[in-house]
């Protein structure tokens, strides 16, 4: 009885396992993944700071891959040309809508003819503004009132001057402003400190302090010797209405 011999099949030598061969495959796996993450890197960073460019680069991708494109029809160069026209024109007008910023409207205090933005009509209005608010309301009643080279100087280092401004009589104004609630008074510390700077190192012509408050007898005392200008709550309501004198008015 004859037995039929199966053949055997032989084992092709390439299809053998490589520990070498699949090492090296996966490093170079490796750094085609690595550069693949910097491009893609690269190419988030163009789009953030050009998104123009990166709109440009983008159509120029797609236009690349439909002319390489397999089995696609043959286009006349004209025809790519016209295709690649639109595409651009259309990448780059969504590109300038993206950058296109709203307009913002920045008012200027007192500027032709306009109302100052802080002049509340509430009698507790300053009360209720913050110190920098409070500042510049103060320097919005000095535009209303026709000074010039207004500016809010207060803050750290400022020497007791929160607003300077001159007046249409070339007075150069320098008014410390006290923002105080009606237990807390203005005392004669605070009005010497003031006294310190503003003549000598302002060189103002006109020094005032403004509070919301009151003053104590010593320092209404000490701004009398000094020729500082003393305004308290009252007399800053009455100069916001209109119905008062400006802390530099000679009729005070």
């Amino acid at each position: 009885m004859t037995i039929p011999v199966r053949p055997l099949r032989r084992v092709r030598r390439d299809r053998r396992f490589d520990l070498r061969t699949t090492t090296w495959f996966f490093v170079l796996l490796a750094i085609v993944l690595c550069l693949l993450a910097l491009v893609v890197r690269l190419a988030a960073g163009v789009v953030e700071r050009r998104p123009l460019w990166a709109a440009v680069l983008a159509v120029l991708a797609v236009a690349g891959c439909l002319l390489w494109w397999p089995g696609r029809r043959r286009l006349s160069a004209g025809r790519y040309a016209r295709r690649a026209a639109r595409a651009l024109e259309a990448g780059a007008e969504a590109a300038s809508d993206s950058l296109d910023l709203a307009p913002v409207d920045i008012a200027v205090p007192g500027r032709d003819g306009e109302e100052p933005t802080l002049l509340l009509d509430s009698p507790d209005a300053y009360a209720e503004l913050d110190p920098d608010g409070f500042e510049q309301a103060i320097a919005e009643l000095c535009v209303r009132e026709g000074c010039g080279e207004v500016e809010v100087v207060g803050g750290a280092g400022d020497l007791g001057a929160d607003v300077v401004a001159v007046t249409a009589k070339g007075l150069r104004v320098v008014i410390q402003c006290k923002q105080y609630g009606d237990a807390n008074k203005v005392g004669s510390q605070d009005m010497q400190r003031f006294g310190g700077t503003c003549f000598t190192i302002h060189e103002a012509d006109v020094a005032a302090l403004v509070t919301t408050s009151e003053f104590t007898a010593p320092a209404l005392d000490y701004a009398r010797q000094c020729g500082i200008v003393c305004m308290d709550g009252q007399e800053l309501e009455a100069w916001r209405e209109g119905t008062g004198p400006s802390p530099w008015d000679p009729h005070r």
